[in-house]
């Protein structure tokens, strides 16, 4: 077991013009909002699966991991289990029943699960887990759970949720207490104390609008078959081996070694990218691993201020939705891998010229496809 400190990876920076909260903590090991190795990260995550082993004894366990920034977390957590696995999705799936719930400190605050997956599986699990990377209120977790009871009268399922970083006060652990519902976490926090960290940052950080640019870069772009939505029920055995398909498909398409590489996953898209990410860096390569994002943050110069540099960009998924990409530098190879089926150019080239910019050259696009 590993003794993971607050001050081993936490930082706190400030959303961009969010009025239900200022900060946003960076977790400098998830691999979301900078670049972090992927073995670090894996090695986080695998603290939080024991974790779940030991409390989720013989329980017929569904674990949830929230987007968009702890599904590489509870797909994780899900492929050391062996048990089945979604996660909460912001896109739309055509042909499919939701349970809709908000997340309220979010700038995108509309969450989904998948209805008609849990219609299939609700009478074969007696525990429900969410997964996240950091609660502070836990509101979103009650909101969810409240839906989920409503739905499915009758039903006796628990619901136990795991996070990374814990900030819940007294008055909402109280909350969860009283509904019965267990949480576990790794390390306590104060989240008072990132609301003061932020409050004066200056945020002269440098800011790189591509979305408003008519930019016509291209990278290599290359299709792999074989793809399980985690958006959808899966069973995380089966998950992990597709993803390890689509790992060994990539490196037999790159060869690289003793390389400085980027991998890039795309918004709610990281598990995938991240244990690609990790498979290159078994082979001797310097890897790092992190994703777009749809949270604007803003960037400041500051000592120990977690962000620098952002880019605003089309999303793959939306081209009339913008995105962001922080901390980009300069590798020998960028891998951008999504599972965007809308093959959106404008999402891609605002993304490539974002990399061109630093002086990357060569960069791959794989997409993952049904």
């Amino acid at each position: 077991m590993i003794k993971y400190k607050e001050s081993d990876f936490v930082a706190a920076a400030k959303r961009d013009n969010n009025k239900k909260r200022n900060y946003l903590i960076v977790n400098k090991l998830q691999g979301k909002h900078v670049p972090a190795i992927p073995s670090e990260s894996l090695k986080l995550f695998n603290e939080l699966s024991n974790k779940i082993k030991n409390v989720c004894v013989n329980e017929k366990l569904l674990i949830i991991g929230f987007a968009e920034t702890a599904t590489a977390i509870g797909a994780a957590a899900a492929c050391e289990i062996d048990c089945l696995y979604m996660q909460t999705t912001r896109e739309y799936i055509q042909n499919v029943e939701y349970l809709y719930f908000t997340e309220e400190h979010s700038h995108a605050s509309e969450q989904k699960l998948v209805k008609s997956d849990l219609d299939n599986i609700i009478n074969s699990i007696d525990t429900i887990a969410f997964v996240e990377d950091e609660i502070t209120t836990g509101n979103t977790i009650k909101n969810i759970i409240n839906i989920i009871k409503k739905t499915y009268i009758g039903k006796k399922i628990k619901f136990k949720v795991f996070s990374i970083l814990n900030g819940m006060e007294i008055e909402f652990i109280n909350k969860f207490k009283e509904d019965e519902i267990e949480f576990f976490y790794l390390i306590k926090t104060n989240h008072s104390l990132y609301e003061k960290k932020v409050l004066y940052c200056k945020g002269d950080g440098k800011y790189y609008d591509m979305f408003n640019k008519d930019i016509g870069y291209n990278c290599i772009n290359v299709e792999f078959d074989g793809l399980l939505d985690a958006r959808r029920i899966v069973k995380s055995y089966e998950y992990k081996c597709a993803c390890e398909k689509l790992s060994e498909k990539i490196l037999n398409y790159t060869k690289l070694k003793s390389k400085n590489i980027l991998v890039l996953g795309t918004e709610e898209f990281m598990y995938p990218a991240l244990y690609t990410a990790f498979k290159l860096e078994k082979l001797g390569n310097n890897v790092l691993f992190h994703a777009t994002t749809r949270s604007p943050i803003i960037v400041s110069n500051e000592n120990e201020y977690p962000l620098y540099s952002r880019y605003y960009l089309k999303s793959m998924y939306d081209e009339n939705r913008p995105t962001y990409i922080y901390n980009i530098k300069k590798y020998d190879y960028v891998l951008i891998i999504t599972d965007s089926q809308n093959k959106y150019k404008a999402g891609m080239q605002n993304l490539t010229a974002a990399l061109k910019s630093y002086g990357n050259k060569n960069i791959y696009m794989f997409r993952w496809c049904y």
